[in-house]
């Protein structure tokens, strides 16, 4: 966790947390692969970070400077919390939710950073088990998403836990493995089921078959390297599991409308300004 003054990103990143915010005195603006969210004052937002995105506007709500809590938690740990299946599904598919301000507000938001910065064993554990609970709630309760997720959980019905279970098991191989060549059997071999029956799961949970899921996490990747190094369009390639610059060149630009020469060089132009 960090407590800080927000400040505009001069590049897009990613990485491999999921983020929980809170931000006060200001209401700020994200572009997450390409998409304007805006996230209100004292609000906690949360998402997964491995998706590009850059805070690009901060505005201020009031006299006092901004303060900006961040709490990032490791993709594993979330992935393995208890009884959120439905919540962790609903973040891998790239949504961008806020939380009900009963649930987190800037008081909860401070308990917890003291409680991380005691270094108490006692009292991390107690902040992780809180942060649980929390996301419990969460998935219970009304979330708004500022981005919506692949599915529309609000018009899914409930999905069984041992089923969630599984399609997490998938998507945990997947990104694990995005560089290497990756096939359907492979994924539904984590789970144990046959092969037809872990696919339909997936896709039905996920509203997207699996090779399109990979492709798009492949894509994110590389929209990210893209954009914040210098790395050889043929790395960027390799580095984010196509198997040929031909595949690849034909997958972003089917879902970027441009070839990633143009956008990396569209964004140089931008940052450069």
């Amino acid at each position: 966790m960090r407590v800080f003054e927000p400040g505009i990103m001069p590049d897009l990143h990613w990485h491999g947390h999921v983020e929980i915010n809170l931000v006060s005195g200001a209401s700020m603006v994200y572009d997450m692969d390409g998409e304007r969210i805006v996230v209100p004052e004292n609000r906690a937002s949360i998402f997964w970070a491995g998706i590009p995105h850059q805070l690009t506007e901060v505005h201020k709500t009031g006299e006092e400077t901004p303060q900006l809590t961040n709490l990032y938690l490791p993709l594993d740990a979330f992935l393995f919390m208890r009884h959120i299946g439905q919540f962790q599904v609903a973040i891998l598919g790239g949504g961008f939710g806020l939380l009900d301000a009963s649930l987190c507000g800037p008081d909860r938001m401070a308990q917890w950073y003291t409680d991380y910065r005691s270094h108490d064993f006692e009292r991390v554990n107690v902040l992780k088990d809180e942060l649980n609970a929390m996301l419990r709630r969460a998935q219970i309760a009304q979330t708004d998403w500022l981005r919506l997720p692949l599915q529309d959980a609000a018009n899914e019905r409930v999905i069984p836990t041992a089923h969630i279970r599984h399609v997490v098991e998938m998507v945990r191989f997947i990104l694990d493995n995005l560089t290497e060549p990756i096939t359907n059997a492979d994924v539904a071999r984590v789970t144990g089921l046959h092969q037809n029956y872990a696919l339909s799961l997936f896709t039905h949970t996920m509203h997207v078959p699996m090779k399109r899921f990979i492709i798009r996490m492949r894509l994110h990747r590389a929209r990210a390297l893209l954009l914040e190094s210098s790395m050889a369009i043929s790395h960027v390639t390799l580095e984010s599991g196509f198997a040929s610059i031909s595949q690849f060149y034909e997958h972003f630009r089917k879902a970027y409308g441009m070839t990633p020469h143009v956008m990396r060089s569209r964004y140089a132009n931008l940052t450069l300004k």
